[in-house]
């Protein structure tokens, strides 16, 4: 049964877009009441001051961090940069406040990979240990009795909810795990909320670019999950890029079939492997998702297509990067762990046009 408790919200870090989804979120979720949201540069700004759409539902301001002040929440989001969950985090799991990271303090499991890609030492190796990954349609269970969890990217979160089906037991053995492709495109809002000349309009508008094609710190995050669910090593390109649209993600997956595998009824698979799930729809086979049919939402499409006369199949997956890959997941992992409809405050429909 549901509770009916309100949850106790504080929010680190909430001048960003992330944390800005997470307060239009929290706005409309029923049973969120938002206590406390920090910011050193903004303490004593009403927050309808620096974003005008939550005039008239949210009359609080920005304060000061105060760890006293979070650790009478239920919950505290860090919707901060990489490295500030994991130096506040365990004062507040001591005193039992579940922790939501935004950031990437608690998504890899290896700190020597957290080292090498995020160029910081991680200095809460007991609660990195204890952790859980927050990507609700593989580790639902362990959501639900989690202290800390590190929330996906949002690359991350397509490129794993894309492949998963073929990770299963049924059809892992149906590709070729050595070699799996990941071609991933997303909004400018992706690269935060801050000043850097490659997000300027002139620079980004009427423009499509590649980044990171010789590494990306979302490239071991991916293939951790990837290789989890399968249960083994598997391969991995990774190649994103930057397409002239504020927020969105359009993810082009490719997976080669065994000879097993060609005359597998993939659709058939990926329709049973994501039945129930609220947030994940997968389309009719040979559908085209378009960013802008999840944007603004928390919803996750995919499509599946058969070049003919190829041994290939194609995932195409689409979310908006800063709701299903980020806030909205955030929201949907704190119904979870609070024991409320999954779906709760989650249900707005996308914009569109």
């Amino acid at each position: 049964m549901a509770s009916n408790k309100i949850i106790k919200i504080g929010i680190v870090g909430g001048t960003g877009y992330t944390g800005s989804e997470l307060l239009r979120l929290l706005a409309q979720h029923p049973q969120a009441e938002l206590v406390t949201i920090t910011s050193r540069k903004e303490a004593g700004l009403p927050l309808a001051d620096m974003f005008p759409g939550l005039r008239g539902r949210v009359s609080i301001a920005f304060s000061e961090p105060d760890v006293d002040k979070l650790k009478r929440c239920d919950v505290v989001f860090f919707a901060t940069p990489h490295g500030v969950a994991m130096e506040q985090a365990p004062a507040l799991v001591e005193v039992g406040v579940k922790v939501i990271d935004l950031a990437a303090d608690f998504r890899l499991r290896d700190p020597a990979l957290f080292t090498q890609w995020y160029k910081m030492e991680h200095s809460a190796l007991g609660l990195l240990e204890e952790s859980v990954y927050g990507l609700p349609e593989v580790n639902r269970e362990r959501i639900r009795g989690a202290r800390v969890i590190g929330l996906p990217g949002c690359y991350p979160t397509s490129v794993q909810l894309g492949f998963a089906p073929l990770m299963q037991p049924d059809l892992i053995d149906m590709i070729d795990t050595s070699l799996l492709i990941a071609d991933c495109a997303s909004g400018v809002s992706g690269a935060g909320r801050k000043a850097e000349v490659h997000t300027l309009l002139p620079e980004a508008s009427d423009n499509f670019k590649a980044y990171g094609v010789s590494g990306h710190r979302h490239q071991p995050e991916i293939k951790q999950g990837l290789e989890a669910m399968a249960g083994r090593p598997v391969g991995l390109v990774f190649t994103p890029h930057l397409v002239p649209m504020i927020r969105g993600i359009h993810s082009t997956l490719y997976a080669r079939l065994k000879p097993a595998g060609l005359g597998v009824d993939f659709q058939a698979a990926y329709e049973r492997h994501f039945a129930g799930e609220p947030f994940v729809d997968v389309m009719p086979f040979g559908s085209t998702p378009e960013t802008r049919s999840v944007r603004g939402s928390n919803f996750l499409r995919i499509a599946l297509h058969r070049p003919p006369g190829a041994d290939v199949l194609i995932i195409l997956v689409v979310e908006d990067n800063l709701v299903k890959g980020a806030s909205g997941q955030a929201v949907q992992v704190m119904n979870i762990m609070f024991d409320l409809p999954e779906t709760m405050g989650l249900l707005q429909l996308p914009v569109s046009p």
